[in-house]
Parts: C-alpha cells; structure tokens; sequence
C-alpha cells in the first residue's frame, strides 16, 4: 500500500513540473491524462472519499484539545483530525473559527496545522488536500484580525467603483492564506443583489449592477491568483434576489429565464472566462430553471445543463454547505450526497453526516444507481485540480511558520487596505451642507443598535481629543430606552446614530424600534448624523433624516474613515453599488446607482 501511494504521489508531481513548462491547453490535457492514471489505481472507497470536503476539530492535525477530540469522535468516531483523514481520505478540508471546531488562531497555528494534514493526507492516500477557508472579507472573515488584514467587504469594495483596488484587496487575501497553507478561498460571492431585504447577501455582494458585479468579480479572481490560492465563485445560479435565508430555508428565485440571463448568470459568465477554479453552488429552487423546485445544487438541468455545458465551466463545481436547511432540510445526508452527484456536483461540502453519505455514495456506485464513469469524471477533476494548482509539490517547505508570521498583516499590505476602505465611504445625504462638522464644547453623543459600531465610533471621536458619550441602544430599544438616549443627546452638540440592517428580511416591522430611535432624536431637534454600518438601504426608513453614511460593514477601519468625512479630516469619495428603493414602493428609486456626495 505504501508504494502505490508514494507511485500516486511521483506520477503526479511529475505530472505538474512538465505541465507547468506547456501552454495551457497542453497543460490541462497533461494534468487531465495524469489524473486519469492516478484514478485507475484507486480503490471504490479512496475515490468516493475524494469527493467530500469536510471539517475537522482542533489546531493541530496530531494533538488537539479533549473538546475538539470529542467532537472529531461524535462526527467521525476518531479523536483527531489525522486519524479523520486515514479513516475517510477526504479530497478536502475547510477550515472554521467557529462551529467549535477552532482551527483558526495565529499565522503560525494554522500553517502547522496545514501542513500536519497535508503530510497526514499523503500518508494515507499518497494526495493532498484541497485545504479552504470562506474568507470573503468583510461581513464573513474567518482568519484571526489581528494578525491578518482585515478588508472591507464586497460592497464596500463595489462602492470605489475601482476593479484595481478590489484586485488589489484580493490579492492580499490570497497571499496571507497561501502563506498559511491554505490553498483555495470560497470567495468571492458573484450574486448580483437587487433584493434590499436579502438577509444572505447583501453586503457580500459587490452590488446591484451586473456589469459591475461582473467586473469586480474577474478582478476578485486575478488579485487571489496573484496571491496564490485557487478561487471559488458563489452562489451559482445567483443568490441576489431572494428574502430568505438558505441556512434556514430553501428560497425561491423567480426570476425568468431572460430575467436570469440579464441579472443573475452573467458574473458566472465572467467568472469562467476569468478562469474560476470552483464554483459553489447555491440552496435555492429556480423554477425558470428547473420547475421540479429541487434546489440548484440537487439539479442536473442546474448544474450540468447550465453551467456546465451551456456555460462551458471545467473547473469543480462543489455545493453550498450541505448541512445547512435549503438542502438538508429536504435532502437528509445520504440522499444528499447521490442527489447532488447525480446532478452533475464534483466536491460535497460539510456533510451532516461523513460516515452515512460516504457509504451512501459507495452503495449508489456498487447498485449501479451512480455510474462508475460519473464517479471517475468527478475524482479525475478533483485531482486535475490537484495537480494544475501544484498540490503534489512540497505547499510549505522549510521555514514555513515563520514565513506565515512574516506575510501575514505585513504593514503594506494594512497601509494599502485602509487607504482602499478609505474610498469606499459613501455620503449619501448632507442636507445644507451639514458635513463637514466641528463640535463644541459639549461633545458628541454615539448611540444606535450596533454595539461594536457604537463603540469603535466612540473609540474615533475619543482619539481626536472629542468628549464622547458613549450609549449602546441595543438592537430593539424600548421607549425607556430611546427616551434616556433622547435626554443624553440634549447635553451633546453632535448625535451619531448607527443603525444596522433595518430592511433585512423584509416586512413592515423590521427594524421598527431602530427607527423609532433615529425619529425621537430627529425630533429632538439635535445634530443628527445617521451612520449605516451594514447594508445602505436604512435611508429609506427615515428619509428626512438629514445626513447619512453609508460604511458597508462595522469594521474600525470604515468607522474611522466615516468620523474623519464627519469632522472634515477626509472627503468621502465612495459611490452607491446598489440603489436604494422608496420604502414600501421598489418600484421608486430614493438614490440610484452610482450616487455619492462629495464637500
């Protein structure tokens, strides 16, 4: 067994040195030739455990903590994350700070880590691992900030209106994971959000605006290529235009087929002619699509009709986790798993259940329910994609702690995101020039329903010498509490209120305590400044409110650059990715695409 896994490892990484010298069509018909071979000498078990991309528990791929070895046992019935990979050969892991599997802590952590379960992974199966993270910057960041850079977000990003900073933003990601060992983002999210109240999406999309969306999304590719990481575009076949949340339904896209084509597909389009490493499919139902209303990623009009031959796509197409409702909800684990193969999937993402689906796959293949072509086709992908990315060579080498520690956060690459952050500040209204505004004596007051905004905010104001009152309103604040944040602002010169999510899942009562609190201080008749620190739609709750900021997310950095527009240290220079709709009317438009206010 031993030899025919060191044979596997040699062929391949002979394999990518001569591709790597050959032009691309030669390359990939190489890298498709050798993978053939490779799955030929593989046993039913090996190839059905390269078609899962699963987590493990702990820090390290040998050693972990009695919680994370008791959580590897409940799901895998071993201890630790080594011993998950020589019992199941998974082709994948993906890694989490959360979940409780805590594989994430320092730069040092997590590229041991990676390289425990590389070396773990070619012990027992003489491959490597795709190793992956959702790192999309913004609202999902899974890498510990500090040390790594934090970034500001897709919608931030599509609010320069600058491909070359979204480019540049990526390629700081890309560099800062592959020195962790980490060799493929699930990032970044190509859906076209044209839906205010989408709870999903929203600011992880670059915008409202296909063209736009499809251009940040080819340079979102080029900038993590550049850092050296294979990329993941998601959720196919466009997740923007929904008021569900797939981790706890299944949501409906009703779009047309025209409609989709217009909207929806054309960043997937602009993805695949980037050259897009993986695309993830979403839990959604498209009935102009597939009126069977099965979700996107369990259809094989979706997956392989659409994307893979009208769309042309060769690259891995992996599903949307599969633990999560819009699939497991009507799909359980084992059915899952055959569904989604048959339907044309190449890599099964966070099973529910490892042990189940893995057998249930075999089962499917042995009963003939599931090809034994359809398998291969799918394992001979996996390993292209393998040996294309350069999987089989040594990923870290020596020195690779250190080196980790030395990319991660370097200061170029802090100095580059702030200034990117920087243009994405958006003034959206300013009322007789209200902004820029010098405070008095008095002082300012921060208050709203973000408490992580309120209190970077106050932290802003503080460091420029303002005396600050701090008052966190909470999501839903009662009139108890709205009338003592009322009084507070009767002692303050200035009232910045932030307020988050308000149109978010939809509804005439969303948000309606945060938008009592924004009313009683505008009536209150006190400088106002309305801060939106998630998505930019909460104008339209409140449109006589004077001023208002669009930040695009609750990181320091954007909260820092929304108080220097509001005392005059900077302009802002941000422009809206999205048009933001009349309250209760979407077919009126309160600011378009494209607006932004300067002083």
């Amino acid at each position: 067994m031993t030899s025919r896994r060191q044979a596997l490892a040699g062929m391949a990484g002979a394999a990518w040195m001569w591709s790597a010298a050959m032009p691309n069509a030669a390359s990939a018909a190489s890298d498709r030739a050798t993978a053939r071979s490779l799955v030929d000498r593989m046993t039913l078990e090996e190839k059905v455990g390269q078609l899962f991309m699963i987590e493990v528990a702990g820090q390290d791929a040998f050693r972990v903590s009695e919680a994370a070895a008791a959580l590897n046992r409940r799901r895998y019935g071993v201890a630790t994350p080594a011993e998950v990979l020589r019992k199941y050969a998974p082709g994948g892991v993906i890694y989490f700070s959360a979940r409780g599997d805590d594989n994430l802590a320092s730069p040092r952590q997590i590229a041991r880590l990676s390289d425990g379960l590389q070396r773990a992974s070619r012990s027992a199966t003489g491959l490597p691992l795709i190793i992956s993270v959702d790192q999309e910057g913004g609202a999902v960041s899974r890498m510990p900030t500090p040390p790594a850079t934090p970034q500001p977000g897709n919608m931030a990003l599509g609010a320069t209106w600058s491909p070359s900073d979204a480019r540049r933003s990526y390629e700081i990601t890309g560099a800062e994971l592959h020195a962790c060992g980490i060799t493929a983002d699930h990032a970044p999210v190509a859906d076209v959000n044209v839906n205010p109240a989408n709870p999903v999406i929203g600011v992880r999309s670059f915008g409202a605006s296909p063209q736009a969306v499809s251009t940040f999304v080819q340079a979102a590719i080029k900038g993590l290529h550049r850092g050296g990481v294979a990329v993941t575009a998601k959720h196919f076949p466009g997740h923007g235009d929904t008021d569900t949340d797939s981790h706890f339904g299944l949501p409906r896209i009703t779009h047309s087929r025209s409609q989709l084509d217009a909207i929806d597909l054309p960043p997937f389009r602009a993805a695949v002619a980037a050259g897009v490493d993986l695309i993830m499919t979403a839990h959604i139902s498209v009935p102009a699509l597939d009126p069977t209303l099965v979700p996107a990623t369990m259809s094989h009009a979706v997956v392989t009709g659409l994307l893979r031959e009208e769309l042309g796509f060769d690259g891995l197409i992996v599903t949307d986790a599969l633990d999560i409702q819009g699939a497991s909800k009507q799909f359980p684990p084992d059915k899952a798993a055959v569904t989604a193969l048959a339907a044309g999937v190449d890599m099964l993402v966070l099973s529910p259940d490892l042990p189940l689906a893995h057998a249930a796959v075999v089962d499917a293949v042995r009963s003939g329910r599931i090809s034994a072509s359809r398998l291969d086709a799918s394992v001979v992908r996996i390993l292209s994609h393998k040996i294309r990315r350069g999987l089989f060579t040594d990923v870290l080498g020596d020195g690779f702690e250190d080196r980790a520690e030395r990319v991660v956060g370097r200061p170029e690459f802090r100095s580059d995101v702030v200034a990117i952050t920087a243009r994405s500040t958006t003034l959206v209204k300013n009322d007789n020039g209200a902004l820029p505004i010098r405070t008095g004596a008095r002082g300012v007051l921060v208050t709203g329903s973000d408490s992580v905004a309120v209190s970077r905010l106050a932290a802003s104001f503080t460091s420029r010498g303002h005396a600050v009152t701090s008052l966190d309103a909470g999501a839903t604040p009662d009139r108890g509490r709205i009338d003592e944040v009322v009084a507070a602002a009767a002692a303050a010169d200035l009232v910045v209120v932030a307020t988050s999510g308000l149109t978010v899942g939809g509804g005439k009562d969303a948000g309606v305590a945060q938008v009592g609190l924004v009313r009683a201080l505008l009536a209150a008749k006190t400088r106002v400044v309305v801060v939106g620190v998630r998505t930019p739609y909460d104008i339209n709750r409140f449109p006589d409110a004077p001023v208002y900021l669009a930040t695009y997310g609750n990181g320091a950095d954007a909260l820092d650059h929304a108080v220097q527009v509001i005392v005059g240290e900077h302009g802002p220079s941000g422009r809206l990715p999205v048009s933001i709709p009349v309250a209760g009317d979407p077919s009126q438009t309160l600011f378009p695409i494209g607006h932004g206010l300067r002083y």
